[in-house]
């Protein structure tokens, strides 16, 4: 039996979204260029967080964007404080 991707509830009232690992790598890759980061170790931070968050989002049958971006906050964090700095807090900034 194959289980169901999870779904992330987005602010949207009642609009609900499969999560989409390209989606959290593309946020962490730009985190970092945006810091300057080379792109070799951007490419590999994104993979790692994206990897580091799994087993966290397995069991989980819907999250929001918010639970995803703390998570993945958390991990960033130990590869790239300035660049997890960036992408925890960069709606506020924009």
């Amino acid at each position: 039996m194959d289980k169901r991707p999870t779904s992330i509830v987005k602010r949207s009232p009642g609009h609900l979204e499969d999560y989409d690992e390209r989606k959290l790598y593309a946020s962490i890759y730009a985190s970092c260029l945006s810091v300057r980061t080379p792109v070799g170790s951007a490419e590999l931070t994104a993979a790692r967080v994206c990897k580091d968050i799994l087993p966290w989002l397995k069991h989980k049958p819907e999250v929001t964007s918010l639970d995803i971006r703390l998570q993945a906050h958390e991990h960033f964090k130990i590869y790239n404080p300035d660049a997890a700095y960036m992408y925890l807090h960069h709606r506020i900034m924009a």
